[in-house]
């Protein structure tokens, strides 16, 4: 199942908070970081050849600080500038090897996760000599839960869903004296949430650093994946900060069973909305009911159109990256992380009249350039040979 939706409240308008400044200000703090590189950007030429594109280019997170996720982005420079602030020092100051030296107790740090972005704080306040304590909603994989652990964090699984899961860490949070370091916002809790969002950014600003490189052109459509829109935004933000948002489109894609932002976007007057329930997705990382206020302008005012879209398209991409065309080069991506590619494969090449109208409708064709995101590898390793090798979809 595939929805589609164009934005009728476009306007290209950028957002003061997500530009090349502060981008650059972010990738400066994460070049500091022991082991910083780089991901692959990816070009799947055999692939755009078969699919009728000009080009394709995949950024792999699987490879970020050994983390197989980008969310280690957000969580460490929220982090760097918590500890920057509590120190009276700049961001530039920090030093990942010393800061821990310079507090006279560790700092607690708490969050809610699905399992990436719990695992970037985790390690990030490991690697600055600091606590973490970690809350999981119910049903996470076994193998999140022991990563984390595996970080020195706590970490709780708790037996409600995402968004709930988020409130009980900040009001444990308040009660035990931590700091909350959240991936989306609410009133009077905003500038962490910017923070997180901004240091997504560096993926962005890497990629384009990248296509310049190769003498590859910029992108033509540019498809990023939404829980509460974090990442999405950030991202989406640079983008028209850099390139322009007409000069591009921004595709925002969400798993059916979560769809908040694509609620919000065809809602009668363009306001958040929030999509309840069980939220039950393969896409864990996206199964978000709530959107983040924080991002919520940038996107409803710099991204095209908006997708839903039902597992089965996620599972195609990881079967697709797995299995590459030609002499591509492999990628292992997790449900999450595959969601675009498998909408992309199914916008190129289904023979259903509405999805081919749905393609005309993107202006897909053999002059698109195609950016994707395959923000996590196979971080539930059990369900991703069960997908790959079974072709394995729960039960709805």
């Amino acid at each position: 199942m595939i929805k589609v939706q164009s934005n009728r409240f476009f306007t290209g308008k950028k957002s003061p908070l997500f530009t090349e400044r502060a981008a650059h200000e972010a990738r400066e703090f994460h070049k500091k970081i022991p082991g910083y590189a780089p991901t692959p950007l990816v070009h799947l030429d055999a692939l755009a050849a078969r699919l009728g594109v000009k080009a394709i280019h995949v950024k792999d997170e699987s490879q970020r600080f050994g983390l197989n996720a980008f969310k280690v982005l957000g969580g460490s420079y929220a982090l760097g500038k918590l500890l920057a602030a509590k120190l009276s020092i700049d961001i530039s100051e920090i030093d990942f090897r010393t800061v821990g030296s310079m507090l006279t107790e560790p700092m607690t740090f708490t969050t809610a996760t699905a399992g990436n972005h719990g695992t970037g704080v985790a390690w990030a306040a490991r690697e600055m000599g600091q606590k973490a304590v970690v809350y999981m909603p119910k049903g996470s994989a076994e193998s999140s839960v022991k990563r984390i652990r595996g970080l020195g964090a706590e970490c709780i699984v708790t037996d409600v869903n995402y968004d709930d899961t988020v409130r009980l860490a900040n009001s444990t949070a308040h009660a035990n004296n931590w700091t909350l370091v959240q991936d989306t916002a609410w009133e009077g809790y905003v500038e962490i949430p910017t923070w997180i969002s901004q240091g997504y950014t560096t993926m962005a600003a890497e990629t384009l650093e990248q296509l310049s490189d190769s003498g590859a052109a910029m992108p033509t459509h540019i498809f990023l994946q939404a829980g509460v829109g974090a990442m999405a935004g950030g991202m989406l933000g640079y983008f028209a900060d850099s390139i322009g948002a007409d000069n591009f489109a921004g595709i925002i894609s969400e798993p059916e069973a979560a769809n908040c932002l694509y609620a919000s976007i065809t809602s009668e007057n363009g306001e958040r909305v929030a999509v309840t329930g069980e939220l039950n997705s393969i896409m864990a990382g996206l199964a978000c009911g709530e959107v983040n206020p924080v991002t919520w302008n940038i996107l409803r005012d710099a991204a095209k159109y908006y997708a839903s879209v039902s597992d089965d398209v996620s599972a195609t991409g990881m079967r697709i990256l797995a299995n590459p065309a030609g002499a591509d080069t492999k990628i292992i991506s997790g449900e999450s992380g595959a969601i675009n590619l498998g909408l992309l494969y199914q916008l190129m090449t289904s023979q259903n009249e509405d999805i081919n109208s749905l393609k005309i409708l993107l202006g897909l064709n053999e002059n698109s350039t195609v950016l994707i995101f395959s923000t996590e590898g196979n971080t539930n390793p059990f369900r991703y040979e069960k997908i790959i090798w079974e072709g394995f979809l729960p039960q709805k």
